[in-house]
């Protein structure tokens, strides 16, 4: 059995203000991520996929339940060692870029290297490294504005995967992108998280990107379909 990289027990998330909302968004999630699995969560609009993503990721704490990321339980650490734990261990990529716009291909890249103190010549050639794997060695200078879609994402997965970070999170990665650009770039991920051995676990609601993952599962209701 490989490394266990992630692990949710019994997750509940319910969002709760006074009497006006009182919604039940998970019920008792359970899942195990090991070393270079790829997995998919796939579900309808609205059905707690991000949700359980932000869970995943610490970005959010459960209403009840747990997550331990390399052994360690989010809910023990204070917001501060949460963040570090993240930039150490896991990569984030997202449906909307979330590039820095007055930032170059190769500094967005660099950043989550910078935050880590690491020199910028050692981190920006690191990022150039990860810019060429995704094929945008000619694009390093170039601003966000100045990339098409499918660039500015190829340059979100370069800085999710410049960590080597030992899971990768993504929400619907290629929700912006048209089919042939989306398979492509889910195609780079699958490719570069494996060369690496990175746990992948991508939400989506493309049955199709789905299928090419190892493993899925279904959100319904609050829970995995059985």
């Amino acid at each position: 059995m490989s490394e266990l990289i992630l692990e949710a027990q019994g997750l509940v998330k319910r969002f709760h203000e006074a009497a006006a909302l009182d919604v039940t968004v998970l019920s008792g999630v359970s899942l195990s991520v090991h070393r270079g699995d790829t997995l998919a969560i796939v579900g309808a609009s609205g059905s707690g996929k991000s949700t359980l993503l932000h869970l995943l990721g610490g970005l959010d704490a459960p209403t009840q339940g747990s997550v331990r990321l390399m052994g360690r339980n989010f809910a023990g650490m204070g917001a501060a060692e949460q963040g570090a734990w993240r930039n150490a261990h896991l990569g984030f990529i997202y449906q909307f870029h979330h590039l820095l716009p007055e930032f170059s291909a190769l500094d967005n890249v660099a950043m989550p290297l910078l935050i880590r103190r690491q020199p910028v010549e050692q981190a920006r050639e690191q990022a150039a490294h990860w810019l060429t794997q995704v094929g945008l060695a000619h694009r390093l200078a170039h601003r966000p504005s100045e990339l098409s879609g499918g660039e500015r994402q190829r340059v979100a997965v370069a800085r999710a995967l410049v960590t080597r970070p030992a899971c990768v999170l993504a929400d619907e990665p290629t929700g912006n992108l048209d089919r042939q650009t989306a398979d492509t770039v889910f195609e780079l991920m699958l490719q570069l998280a494996q060369q690496q051995g990175t746990a992948l676990i991508i939400v989506t609601h493309d049955t199709e990107l789905a299928a090419r993952c190892a493993g899925a599962h279904r959100l319904v209701g609050g829970q995995f379909e059985s």
